[in-house]
């Protein structure tokens, strides 16, 4: 509980500096780190936040008639902080998830994981930079799970590069989900592909799929998003993703931003 607790304090922190910083009209100084925006999509990217800065991914989600639950409304918070050139840590969290089902609503912690992210190989332009994830989740809340269902242990294979004005992440992912005492591997594989727009602005794309091994069937998914950069360290995002098939959430919707703190720790 201490654990989440703390999780929710500094996700407050990192939630309440970007609005009073984006109120500001003056220009980036040029020692600013630049985010590494992971949200919204399922994918995230094989580059790593910049060294020595804690990056706050803060966001809202709702969905209606997931396989656990008829509808929720939820905060994430996902918490990152690169210690070196090849390693990042990882926490991330849902203090709070307002769920209905079955007729009945219920307020719930959920998860609470952390991992690290480790560079494989730093690509340039059209050449993948390559990386290698591990997370384990460190509290169970007991919060209904969506489509894609929870993991106690993941494995994510990252790919990300920039070909013909075209940005990409690709991941593959292995799960391993528990109920009861079965313990099922889960795989998942999705491409996310971004696009500048005018201005300040970019549109992404996202097609994304899981294996659901407790109800023998695949959870498909197509996610569509806005990002808006306000400052080199704060990116705003909203979107949509739709459900392709009979086990997956018909609709999510979403809205966030990632915010890169200012300051270096060393």
């Amino acid at each position: 509980m201490r654990c989440w607790k703390c999780l929710l304090l500094l996700a407050m922190m990192g939630a309440l500096a970007p609005w009073s910083r984006a109120q500001t009209a003056e220009p980036d100084p040029p020692d600013l780190p630049e985010a590494n925006p992971a949200r919204p999509t399922v994918a995230n990217p094989a580059t790593l936040t910049p060294v020595g800065y804690f990056q706050f991914e803060s966001g809202l989600l709702g969905t209606g008639n997931s396989p656990e639950l008829s509808s929720s409304f939820s905060f994430n918070e996902v918490i990152k902080l690169t210690v070196a050139s090849r390693l990042e840590l990882v926490a991330s969290s849902t203090p709070f998830q307002h769920s209905r089902a079955d007729g009945k609503s219920s307020n719930s912690v959920s998860d609470v994981t952390a991992g690290a992210q480790f560079l494989l190989w730093h690509g340039e332009g059209s050449k993948p930079t390559l990386a290698v994830a591990y997370y384990h989740r460190a509290y169970d809340g007991g919060a209904p799970d969506l489509d894609i269902g929870g993991s106690k242990n993941s494995v994510v294979l990252l790919a990300s590069a920039d070909v013909k004005g075209f940005h990409y992440d690709a991941n593959a992912i292995f799960n391993e989900q528990v109920n009861g005492v079965l313990r099922r591997g889960q795989f998942g594989q999705t491409i996310s592909i971004s696009h500048p727009l005018v201005g300040k602005f970019s549109l992404g794309g996202e097609l994304w799929h899981f294996t659901q091994p407790f109800v023998k069937g695949n959870a498909v998914g197509n996610l569509w998003n806005v990002a808006y950069a306000a400052r080199k360290n704060l990116v705003f995002d909203a979107g949509f993703d739709v459900g392709l098939t009979g086990t997956s959430t018909p609709w999510e919707v979403f809205a966030g931003f990632t915010y890169v703190l200012p300051h270096r720790l060393w």
